[in-house]
């Protein structure tokens, strides 16, 4: 293999990570924006329990989010890259953690 080709393939695996960071990155702010909102609309209304809890649970999934986050940044920083860098049990945690939040939001909601 020559140096260009080399090169080439650290430069694709380089944006790579650098896209999958930014994915991440931008779950996790997604997160934080949908408990702040749910916060804002409960700060108009009267405030209890029952409507911190998904705002609460929006903030555990963000910071779970960026502790995956960080999990996978390391590993596509790893030199030579990993043979296995997939994430899918991260992935059926994160989609698992929005569906229970989309269930726990509207159920507030409709309270």
């Amino acid at each position: 293999m020559s140096d260009s080709t080399t090169t080439r393939d650290r430069s694709a695996n380089r944006q790579a990570a650098d896209r999958t960071t930014l994915a991440w990155t931008r779950t996790c702010f997604a997160f934080l924006a949908n408990g702040a909102l749910l916060m804002i609309r409960n700060l108009h209304g009267p405030l209890g329990p029952k409507g911190l809890i998904p705002a609460l649970l929006a903030a555990v999934v963000a910071l779970g989010t960026y502790v995956i986050a960080l999990q996978r940044q390391r590993t596509l920083q790893q030199h030579p890259m990993p043979t296995r860098i997939t994430a899918r049990s991260s992935v059926y945690v994160i989609g698992t953690a929005v569906l229970v939040l989309v269930i726990v939001t509207t159920v507030a909601q409709l309270v």
